[in-house]
């Protein structure tokens, strides 16, 4: 759809009018009660708290141009103006990651207790579920997050992506096949995730090798996002003894140089470590566990991407 067609049709099927300076104050008290959510929609579709933010800047600028009369589902109106901004952040993204110095990986948010809560939630935005979602299309990446993550029907989802609503059940059956082949076979607790970080977090301790192999899947990958700005891997690593020995090199050779220290935190709804150097921050890492091993671990080292890792972020569906 049109920037035009965006502006709310009334309840008798004329275009609304743009808000006054009267209802400026309603417009603003309807966008913060339903933030979290758009910031939330924003992150899942783009993978960046910063774009997202930039999207939910957009989405304020139309959203207090429309009469609030006539719009009969405000979350749903919303949520459609979120998504197609986001739509064209996420086209504009792709060129972008193209010319991305390294690997990339989505931007690390520090969640609160209550987004681990929601196991759905937190499985969803994940460091692991993220990176799949990547290799969808944009469009079929708003349609599953749209449908299997906030439970839209299939009609709103269409208003937003701009489909049928037949199309957008051929685009969701799709992209949820796709995802279900690339994603954890099981959802996994909190505790168990903690477990194996806890595990993890010893053995890098301690500089024992074989118990950092143990705690590894044996296919383990390990994919690290400094961006150009730091040291970082060119390339993925996989081998639990590959994986192994490089982090007990790396991180001795760090220990022998300044003072190392991890902080258990939620990153992303599960378990995370914050890796600080004297007292610094500089490496947020995420892990996936199945079956008590990690299968995949994720360092992000780039500056730009843990701004916002000292705060928790607050996620709702």
């Amino acid at each position: 759809m049109s920037e035009r067609s965006e502006r709310v049709t009334s309840t008798d099927g004329q275009p609304g009018h743009a808000a006054g300076e009267g209802s400026v104050d309603s417009a603003t008290e309807v966008f913060v009660a339903h933030r979290n959510l758009l910031f939330t929609v924003a992150y899942e579709m783009l993978g960046s708290a910063a774009d997202a933010e930039d999207v939910l800047q957009e989405t304020w600028l139309r959203w207090v141009g429309v009469d609030l009369a006539t719009v009969r589902d405000q979350r749903a109106y919303l949520v459609r103006i979120t998504t197609r901004q986001a739509l064209t952040r996420l086209r504009t993204l792709g060129r972008r990651k193209e010319t991305y110095v390294g690997q990339w990986l989505p931007e690390p948010l520090l969640t609160a207790p209550d987004v681990a809560e929601d196991v759905e939630l937190a499985d969803h935005v994940s460091m692991a579920m993220l990176l799949v979602l990547e290799t969808l299309t944009p469009t079929e990446r708003a349609v599953f997050v749209l449908r299997d993550v906030f439970d839209f029907p299939y009609g709103e989802i269409a208003e937003a992506v701009g489909k049928t609503p037949a199309a957008v059940r051929q685009i969701a059956h799709r992209a949820r096949s796709h995802v279900a082949a690339r994603r954890p076979r099981d959802v996994v607790s909190s505790a168990e995730t903690r477990a194996a970080l806890e595990a993890f977090q010893r053995a890098v301790e301690t500089g024992d090798v074989q118990n950092l192999v143990d705690v590894l899947a044996p296919d383990v990958v390990l994919l690290s996002d400094a961006g150009g700005l730091k040291q970082a891997l060119p390339r993925p690593v996989v081998g639990a003894r590959k994986v192994a020995r490089l982090l007990s090199r790396g991180l001795a050779w760090v220990r022998a140089e300044a003072d190392l220290s991890f902080e258990p935190v939620q990153v992303n709804g599960r378990p995370g470590l914050i890796v600080r150097i004297n007292g610094e921050t500089d490496t947020v890492m995420a892990a996936r566990v199945e079956n008590g091993l990690i299968t995949g671990l994720y360092f992000v080292r780039n500056p730009e991407k843990l701004t916002r890792i000292e705060q928790a972020t607050p996620l709702s569906r």
